[in-house]
């Protein structure tokens, strides 16, 4: 999917959104965890050069708090169409694996990635009013707004004698990507549910400014714990 089809589709989700009815809305507020997928050749550069805290830079590494809010309409008695804003921010504070300053102190800088997901979900839900679970499946497209970035110690591998000096890198892009997800809402009340969510998103894209040459994942698995609203 192209960015412009992708931009195309959300606006149109949101225009179908908004116009529904307040007895039809909800609003859904969520917090959990990210856990990246990491598949391409940044995440692999990283874990051949950097450590983190003496041990090897694993994907793992790069799990971190997600969270975000979800405005949704419905489009009959079993579908809802949502506008969704989410957002995963993690830092890691690195060191070369192979390389060390001569007094022997380590060369230390700190990566970070930011993941912003912008997009419409088409939801399916089971049961009715007087369910006491709320089964759903889902499925949606996003925008995702990232920014990547190195600063701290570096070595200039261009030099024989291998200086290190201080800088900071950079690279911010938007990627269309797609996601899935499953959840359960669990009513306590007409109008509030708790509600637990598992979802996976899928995005990749090429990556410019200090970073060109290089390909990024967006992509991975989440899950959240939220509170539906009813209006």
């Amino acid at each position: 999917m192209s960015r412009k089809a992708a931009a195309v589709v959300m606006v149109l989700g949101l225009a179908a959104v908004l116009p529904g009815s307040a007895a039809a809305s909800s609003l859904d507020l969520r917090i959990g965890g990210f856990f990246p997928s990491a598949d391409t050749n940044l995440f692999d550069d990283d874990a051949e050069l950097y450590l983190v805290g003496g041990d090897t830079l694993t994907d793992g590494r790069w799990r971190g708090i997600y969270g975000g809010v979800e405005f949704s309409a419905g489009l009959g008695d079993h579908v809802e169409l949502g506008f969704h804003v989410d957002g995963y921010g993690r830092s890691l504070h690195t060191s070369y694996r192979d390389f060390e300053r001569p007094s022997g102190r380590e060369i230390q800088q700190t990566l970070k990635l930011t993941v912003v997901p912008v997009g419409v979900t088409l939801r399916l839900v089971a049961g009715g009013p007087r369910s006491s679970i709320v089964p759903y499946a889902a499925v949606g497209a996003d925008l995702f707004y990232y920014k990547y970035e190195e600063f701290g110690e570096f070595i200039d591998f261009d030099s024989p004698s291998l200086p290190v000096f201080d800088d900071a890198f950079i690279s911010e892009g938007v990627a269309p990507g797609f996601h899935v997800a499953a959840g359960l809402r669990i009513p306590l009340s007409r109008d509030f549910s708790l509600v637990g969510e598992g979802r996976y998103q899928f995005a990749k894209d090429d990556m410019g400014d200090d970073f060109r040459g290089n390909r990024i994942d967006l992509g991975g698995a989440s899950a959240t714990l939220g509170l539906h609203v009813r209006f």
